[in-house]
């Protein structure tokens, strides 16, 4: 929590649960991104929080914008954001939507089927498209395998057919998974990559990009190797694989960018134990998985808590939502110990929680209301 933070909860006392963001962090870590991959440009994933206050100054600082959606590059565009930073990095789109994008002056398109680049072919002709392959999301905390991409030797194939139907096949992308911890991810994606380029090279068709997705890490519970580590592994793998035919390259970050900047604050609704002999309590906030927390199904992003009574004896606890939902548990398996003193109505600080909360946030689920945000 920064001074930031800590003296806007001090006075202004906001309801919970709430997230705030503190903007000169989302700041700090486009600039330091900037510096330690200098050749990168920076197309942030705005699904991790797409607050206007976010896309302005991100915009403002140069940024461009990975959207998945016709809402979210009415977003980017309502911010003053230009259509050519603008990527429409989803590869399910309906067309009336790749048309829209198109009439704006979208002009970078991805895709990972024939379905797709045919859309793409109909409703946005001489359209630049990058083609996203499927790899190995092992180390990653939150996988993003399986669903997007497809396998290399397809993703040739298409590229060469996408030239055949009057677009400009113009990269490739692909996605190590979100909250990556294995640092050779990346040389293992590009060595495939890199071959692709060579092959289709071979038979006339120049990519010109990689975009090398996200999974650089917000910090949560555990250790995560520092940025400069992540960002030196992606420059020896680049250089590894390309040499000196480097191609342009886009990064999509987005938890790294916003995670560390927002903090949840949330209130303890009940503590209780199923039976006289439980050892564990049961903690409920007033903030679960469908209030913002969603990250925590399967206990995939275990996040780091504070509460006024640290320092003092814990024991272990099961923490829950306040929804009338047996899903709505947040951590059961994982261990996690408060304090004995913690009463109800105590604040619980629930930390790097800038991305994939409020946009997780149900509408209105059992009457409760989405994760109010503020920026500051």
């Amino acid at each position: 929590m920064t001074d930031r933070i800590r003296r806007f909860l001090r006075d202004k006392q906001p309801e919970t649960p709430c997230l705030v963001i503190d903007l000169d962090v989302v700041e700090f870590n486009y600039k330091r991104m900037r510096e330690l991959l200098p050749q990168a440009k920076i197309f942030y994933a705005m699904k991790a929080n797409p607050a206007q206050e976010v896309l302005s100054r991100l915009g403002k600082l140069g940024s461009s914008f990975d959207t998945a959606s016709r809402g979210e590059i009415e977003q980017c565009m309502a911010q003053g954001v230009d259509a050519n930073r603008i990527s429409f990095g989803n590869t399910i789109k309906k067309e009336r939507d790749i048309a829209w994008a198109f009439q704006q002056g979208v002009r970078l398109f991805a895709f990972d089927s024939e379905a797709e680049m045919l859309k793409l072919a109909r409703s946005a002709p001489g359209a630049r498209v990058f083609c996203r392959v499927l790899v190995d999301c092992g180390g990653a905390e939150w996988p993003l395998s399986r669903k997007f991409g497809c396998a290399p030797e397809m993703a040739r194939d298409l590229l060469r057919r996408a030239a055949e139907m009057g677009l400009e096949p113009y990269g490739v992308s692909f996605h190590v998974g979100s909250q990556q911890t294995d640092l050779e991810q990346w040389d293992r994606a590009l060595a495939q990559v890199s071959q692709m380029f060579y092959a289709l090279a071979e038979t006339g068709i120049d990519l010109k990009m990689v975009n090398l997705g996200g999974g650089f890490p917000a910090r949560y519970r555990a250790d995560v190797q520092p940025l400069e580590a992540y960002c030196e592994a992606v420059q020896r793998a680049l250089v590894r694989h390309f040499g000196n035919r480097m191609p342009e390259v886009i990064i999509e970050p987005g938890r790294s960018m916003v995670g560390d900047a927002g903090m949840i604050q949330s209130e303890v609704v009940l503590i209780s134990r199923k039976s006289a002999s439980d050892r564990k309590r049961w903690v409920y906030l007033d903030v679960g998985k469908f209030g913002g927390l969603a990250e925590t199904m399967d206990e995939s992003i275990k996040y780091r808590l504070t509460t006024p009574r640290d320092g003092g004896r814990t024991g272990p606890v099961v923490l829950a939502g306040p929804t009338c939902d047996s899903a709505d548990i947040l951590y059961e398996k994982t261990e996690y110990r408060l304090p004995l003193a913690l009463k109800v109505g105590d604040k619980v600080e629930i930390q790097a929680t800038g991305a994939y909360t409020t946009t997780y946030s149900a509408v209105s689920f059992n009457g409760f209301a989405p994760l109010k945000a503020y920026c500051i």
